[in-house]
This record gives structure tokens, C-alpha cells and sequence, in this order.
């Protein structure tokens, strides 16, 4: 059975226009992430295994749902994005004429999405949560189910002052976070409210739950 966000919004915002994203990229892109991954469980399950998300550590989970979600975008556009080489700055590349050049960065959960690099330009930001298959969802990680859900994309343009920069000693590496002030520089253009992981009482799950009367 396909999978949908029921209440689930996508808003047209001035960036996506900007950057040559049709509203039908951004659904084809997570309906395609969706079945790809619906089906890598469903052979692991076929084959006694747990799901993917049980197998990998979050970090990798991400970026294999970056991964998808760009390949989703190039599938969907019908060439207007071409993908660029793996690890290689912007992960999309504009073909068409008004599209531009794109760097995705997927996160969980209201983590903030970042990199090893600080990379200024357009950005895509992806959001998603662990739930199960039917999207039934618990904030707390206590909760999580096995299940990827996208519960926010953002788009819009990053400076370098939008990124904190960590080279601490003895750290993983180095990474440039995105920061707070470079969210709110990034605009709404997708929420599924019922697998939001703010809290009803938070300002954040609020202004999002004013897109709604829009």
C-alpha cells in the first residue's frame, strides 16, 4: 500500500519558484523516497532481517535519505536537475533554464541539518521522523518507531554567517551546523503536521500550524 501524509502541505513558496522547484518535484521526490525504501524493507523483512533504520546509525540513515530524495528530484524534473558526483558541492545541479544549483541537507527529528563544510547558495533542508508504517507517531526518542516520515522541507539562500563552524580537538571533524538564525532564513515549503516532533505548547509547531488557516 502507498504511503501518505494525510496531512501533509506543501506551500509554494518564492524560493521554490526561484529555484526552478515545481511543486511536483518535491512530492515525487519523497513519494520516491517513500517506495524505494518501502521496498529495501520489504526484502530485508522477506529475508528475516529488521527494517533498514534498525541496521544503520542515524548519521548513515540520513544520508542515504538525502540520497534518495535528490535522486527523487532528478526522476521527477524529467532533466531540469542532474545529480552532481557523489560528495561534491551542490548536490543538485540547475539544467534547465531558471533552475538552479542546489545543496540538500537532511536531518532528524528538529536536529539542525549540517555538514563538513560551510556552503553558501540555495538549500533544500529535509526533516524526518521515525515512526511505523501506518505514520502513527510519539515525539521522545524513547518512541521512535523503524518507519522514515518527512515531517519538514525548507528552502532558501545561506550565507556563511548561517553556519557554526566546529573544529574542536579530538571531535569527529570538522562541521559547519546550520544555525538557528539560518532556519528562520529558510522558508516552509513542506509540513506534515500530525509527525511534527515540536511540542503543541513550543512557538515553532504554533507558527507552523498557522500555515494551515492560509
Amino acid at each position: 500500500m502507498k504511503r501518505q501524509s494525510d496531512r501533509a502541505k506543501l506551500i509554494e513558496t518564492e524560493y521554490l519558484a526561484e529555484f526552478g522547484l515545481k511543486p511536483q518535484f518535491i512530492l515525487g521526490a519523497i513519494d520516491y523516497l517513500y517506495d524505494v525504501l518501502d521496498r529495501i524493507d520489504t526484502t530485508l523483512q522477506d529475508a528475516g532481517s529488521d527494517r533498514l533504520s534498525q541496521l544503520l546509525e542515524l548519521a548513515n540513515l540520513s544520508a542515504i535519505v538525502g540520497n534518495l530524495f535528490r535522486r527523487g528530484i532528478t526522476r521527477t524534473s524529467k532533466g531540469a536537475f542532474i545529480q552532481n558526483k557523489p560528495h561534491t558541492y551542490p548536490d543538485l545541479i540547475g539544467v534547465a533554464e531558471g533552475s538552479k544549483d542546489i545543496e540538500i541537507k537532511v536531518a532528524l527529528e528538529t536536529n539542525k541539518p549540517k555538514g563538513h563544510l560551510v556552503k553558501p547558495g540555495p538549500h533544500v533542508t529535509l526533516r524526518y521522523v521515525l515512526a511505523d508504517q501506518d505514520g502513527n507517531y510519539r515525539r521522545g526518542r524513547e518512541n521512535r518507531g523503524d518507519v522514515v516520515w518527512v515531517w519538514e522541507i525548507r528552502t532558501g539562500i545561506l550565507d556563511d554567517s548561517h553556519f557554526r563552524v566546529s573544529n574542536t580537538e579530538g571531535d569527529s571533524g570538522k562541521t559547519a551546523v546550520i544555525s538557528a538564525d539560518g532556519m528562520d532564513a529558510l522558508e516552509v515549503a513542506y509540513c506534515d503536521i500530525l509527525r511534527c516532533p515540536h511540542s503543541p505548547s513550543r512557538r515553532r509547531y504554533q507558527d507552523l500550524e498557522k500555515l494551515y488557516s492560509r
